[in-house]
């Protein structure tokens, strides 16, 4: 699993590993690290030329350092110095005794370059880029050369993924020690690029990490798998409110998500029964109110539910697992959602959760982890966000789990669906509502992935691939 943590965090693990290393050997560890990332990216080191942009912090020593070694490998480095007074001191020794090259003001830096080295700003970069740092960015991004940031995008906040002003746009970022949470969640996932991490020797403690990224080793160890003892009332038996005359599809695509859950059987209560046993047979059907539709382990409840609020009421009273989608969040009494005993897993849009909060959507989309941490404290709910970056909140606090799978072709009618009725089926054959949305949506996005291949998808078809998405996963693990 990968974590990430706050730059507090951050700054306090480092603190402690620099009381019990040399001076200056903390530093000399990332810019080797940095330097070999380099050096990999640019095949062959003699005779490349790269550019480093050097702020006033210690990741404006790092590039020094970094570029130093790339320097003595036959490279032509050239740095260009934001603030000459306050440059790293030692880096820029280093970085002219073993052959670097300051630019001189107004120098055309950019000809040529092979490679650019981000490092205007660190971690504790807050508010964007600086006027005089703007132009260096816009035009490194504007040259051929591959851009790559020290630990962070410059102008990005480390802590939330923020861009509030112009940021460099990185096609690499070498982080060093632990994540931070900026790297991980959009809109700064987008700037980061690929990110490459190097281990230092920071160990901060794991209870106090920010956000969890699952990957396969995870969902594979939390996946249910059935014995020999196993029959399909023992798998569990997800229930699914779903549908309606207006809105058949939305019933069929949460039931077949369902069915692919890992729950031993589905039950669908609602007027698009036709439509449900008609494609999925196997589905037990109901017309009449949830609570007497028969046993269930968990409750799915929501798309396209239309305006009835009636059975999503029944299903809230429930002491069940209970998902609550789409229509749903907006048919809900929040009042009872915030009573219910049992866990309860929200699972908003970034414009359904806007409405819940009372917000403006482009406010939950700068600032993602904030919205999902008060959706979840607010409803004492559990709250995925659904969304470039996928965010699992739990009521209590603790780490925010982000997911690292998926395709922006995603984005299509019926997707979330199909993601509600999976994440309802983990519920119901046992798995806890914060593992059950993250190894939903981690399937979800492997799933999508599969079958588009770059190209357009519909949500039938991610329903279809999530069996071997889930093979996959297994077989990879």
């Amino acid at each position: 699993m990968r974590t990430a943590y706050s730059v507090d965090t951050v700054r306090t693990a480092e603190h402690a590993l620099m009381a019990r290393l040399p001076e200056g050997a903390l530093m000399q560890r990332a810019a080797a690290g940095l330097a070999v990332v380099c050096a990999e990216l640019l095949g062959r080191v003699y005779g490349s030329r790269v550019v480093l942009l050097v702020g006033s912090g210690d990741n404006g020593g790092d590039a020094l350092y970094a570029g130093a070694r790339l320097a003595r490998r036959g490279a032509g480095v050239v740095a260009v110095l934001l603030d000459a007074e306050r440059a790293h001191r030692a880096g820029l020794a280093a970085f002219r005794a073993a052959g670097g090259r300051v630019a001189g003001p107004g120098e055309a830096v950019f000809d040529g370059a092979d490679l650019v080295v981000d490092g205007i700003v660190g971690i504790g970069g807050r508010g964007g880029l600086r006027e005089r740092a703007v132009p260096l960015a816009r035009a490194a991004a504007q040259s051929p050369a591959v851009v790559v940031s020290v630990d962070l995008p410059s102008g990005i906040d480390a802590d939330t993924g923020q861009v509030t002003g112009e940021a460099v746009r990185a096609d690499v970022t070498v982080t060093f020690g632990a994540y931070k949470p900026g790297l991980l969640v959009d809109p700064g996932r987008e700037y980061a690029g690929a990110v490459r991490f190097v281990g230092i020797g920071l160990e901060p403690a794991d209870g106090e990490a920010e956000l969890e990224a699952l990957q396969h080793h995870d969902v594979a160890r939390l996946l249910p798998v059935p014995t020999g003892e196993s029959d399909k009332y023992r798998r569990g038996v997800v229930g699914v409110v779903a549908g309606s005359a207006r809105y058949p599809g939305a019933a069929v695509l949460a039931v077949a998500g369902a069915l692919h859950g890992g729950a031993g059987a589905v039950r669908y209560v609602g007027p698009a029964a036709g439509a449900v046993v008609s494609r999925f047979p196997e589905t037990l059907v109901s017309e009449g109110a949830p609570g007497k539709a028969g046993r269930v382990q968990a409750w799915v409840a929501g798309p396209g539910l239309g305006d009835d609020a009636s059975r999503l009421a029944d299903v809230v009273a429930a002491d069940v697992p209970v998902l609550i989608d789409a229509d749903g969040l907006r048919l809900a009494d929040a009042r009872a959602v915030r009573g219910r005993a049992a866990p309860t897993l929200l699972t908003p849009h970034a414009g359904e959760a806007a409405a819940l909060l009372g917000t403006p959507r482009e406010d939950v989309e700068a600032e993602r982890l904030a919205a999902v941490r008060e959706l979840a404290a607010r409803y004492r709910a559990t709250v995925l966000l659904k969304g470039s970056t996928t965010l699992v909140a739990g009521p209590d606090g603790g780490a925010v789990r982000v997911n690292p799978t998926g395709t922006p072709w995603l984005a299509t009618a019926g997707s979330g669906d199909v993601l509600s009725g999976l994440a309802g089926s983990l519920l119901a054959s046992g798995l806890g509502v914060l593992d059950a949305g993250s190894v939903a949506a981690y399937l979800h996005g492997l799933a999508a992935r599969r079958v588009s291949g770059g190209a357009p998808v519909v949500a039938q078809d991610v329903a279809g691939a999530l069996p071997g998405a889930w093979a996959d996963v297994r077989r990879e693990a």
